[in-house]
């Protein structure tokens, strides 16, 4: 059997509009019992969030069935903690939550962790105060890497833009979370339940979903219906010096190949 780890910015949804065949996709893998879990190293929203989001936008999926890079720097957190729980947090309620519903202190002062995702609000203040406490010390934590989101009005600067600005002041480099880290594959991958060469990753990010599918060992699916598009892809795939095993135009085109017989 074979499981499915899908993207959702620019997979099944940009913003507000739902990508063409999204809701087709997930009714197909619902019908056919196939494992699957839509992860995203969006790190604002909590699970519950992502589900209705998707559920406005026609698409019906169980909180259960969502795995955010929040989740996934707690859960990573939780690993590391011994007696270090304090967490200076830089990013949204899909952070905050995710860090409290495993017990971990919130402060602005002496934190342990620096741990930071997109903040839509971010400042130099902010920017001010994440030195400062790397610089004393604190171990750098991000939940994603992506410099570039897909939105309704285009791409725009994602978690990865902040941290660059972060790690040039201070120094520090940060402990990736989110994909193409093997962290959170490993994460998910286990969720699933299945061997990693069982696991199709998904999605229309060459740099982290594809990369990150390619490190740990499962197949890969590139829609060009992101970040990647038609026009651009053989420079992303160029760029990324990576070749996925499938490059579909949108989701049903990976239905239509996937239940060829040679898959």
């Amino acid at each position: 059997m074979n499981g499915f780890l899908i993207d959702l910015d620019g997979t099944l949804y940009r913003g507000h509009e739902p990508i063409p065949h999204a809701a087709a996709f997930i009714a197909w893998l619902q019908a056919e019992r196939l494992p699957y879990l839509l992860v995203t190293n969006n790190s604002s929203r909590t699970p519950e969030q992502v589900s209705e989001h998707l559920l406005a936008l026609g698409i019906e999926v169980p909180a259960a069935a969502v795995y955010t890079s929040s989740q996934a720097a707690a859960q990573y957190l939780t690993e590391q903690r011994g007696v270090r729980q304090r967490v200076h947090m830089i990013g949204e309620a899909g952070l905050r939550i995710a860090l409290e519903a495993v017990g971990f202190d919130l402060v602005e002062t002496t934190p342990d962790y620096v741990v930071q995702g997109i903040d839509r609000s971010f400042t130099y203040a902010k920017l001010t105060e994440a030195v400062r406490h790397l610089k004393d010390g604190a171990t750098y934590v991000l939940t994603n890497p992506d410099r570039m989101l897909p939105s309704d009005g285009g791409l725009m600067p994602g978690a990865g833009s902040l941290a660059a600005a972060i790690t040039a002041a201070s120094g520090v480099e940060p402990v990736v979370i989110g994909k193409p880290s093997p962290i959170i594959m490993a994460y998910a991958i286990e969720r699933l339940g299945l061997p990693a060469a069982d696991v199709w990753v998904i999605g229309d990010n060459v740099h982290t979903d594809i990369r990150g599918g390619a490190v740990s060992g499962c197949r890969t699916a590139l829609v060009l219906t992101g970040v990647a598009t038609p026009d651009n892809v053989q420079e992303q795939l160029a760029s990324a010096g990576l070749t996925p095993d499938l490059v579909c135009t949108d989701l049903q085109h990976f239905m239509d190949q996937f239940q060829t017989p040679a898959n």
